[in-house]
């Protein structure tokens, strides 16, 4: 793909996701969620269905869902609601330990710069990406593994890992996409062009990908 290319992409790729299922975390802060409900929605959400997201979020956030709140339940109480999350035991470890340091460091508050979110424990650049995006509207660009996967795949970018996709994109990518990008490649990724034989028969993208590292497709 050549750099020049990207605006057109990025309109092909907002109307090829237009009836695909919204990834929840997004759904979450368009419901006008706080930094902290995005925090906790996207620690949960890590390794974990989507569904599954939603409803332990849900049960979790309707009890606690501020950091006072969280740190007067039990870690065994945590566990139970937000069961059956992936690692549900270490992510009520994790909850409870992160409601602690923002009561001590930053007075209940949900830290709005990256490099603060990475010093708590169980966050690292996707999670502080997404509460900085997602739950204060400021730049930032989330990599998960779609947005590392499909922008190499394309040849937008020649990467090994997100955290180098994230700083090439931080270069390249115009920063008015910087916001949209992972839940735009969030929901393509899962639907279209998915990590083994993507289909890219009924691609709208097709013309533009370099379809680096595609062995078969459908």
């Amino acid at each position: 793909m050549k750099d020049s290319q990207i605006d057109e992409v990025i309109k092909k790729l907002r109307e090829a996701v237009r009836d695909f299922t919204t990834p929840i975390v997004t759904l979450y802060s368009q419901r006008k969620r706080t930094p902290f409900e995005v925090l906790i929605t996207t620690i949960l959400s890590l390794r974990t269905k989507d569904e599954v997201t939603a409803y332990a979020s849900k049960r979790l956030l309707e009890k606690a869902d501020t950091p006072e709140k969280l740190v007067a339940l039990s870690e065994r109480e945590i566990a139970r609601l937000i069961y059956p999350v992936g690692f549900y035991n270490n992510k009520a470890k994790t909850l409870k330990k992160i409601s602690e340091i923002l009561i001590e460091k930053y007075g209940g508050k949900v830290p709005n710069d990256i490099s603060k979110l990475l010093k708590l424990p169980g966050v690292g650049r996707k999670t502080a990406n997404l509460v900085v995006t997602l739950g204060y509207d400021k730049p930032g660009i989330c990599v998960d593994t779609h947005v590392h996967r499909i922008t190499n795949r394309w040849g937008y970018v020649k990467t090994k890992t997100p955290k180098e996709t994230e700083m090439e994109l931080r270069k390249k990518l115009p920063c008015q996409y910087w916001k949209d990008i992972n839940t735009l490649l969030v929901t393509f990724g899962q639907n279209i062009c998915t990590p083994v034989s993507p289909f890219c028969s009924k691609c709208p993208l097709y013309p533009y990908c370099e379809r680096v590292g595609v062995e078969r497709s459908r």
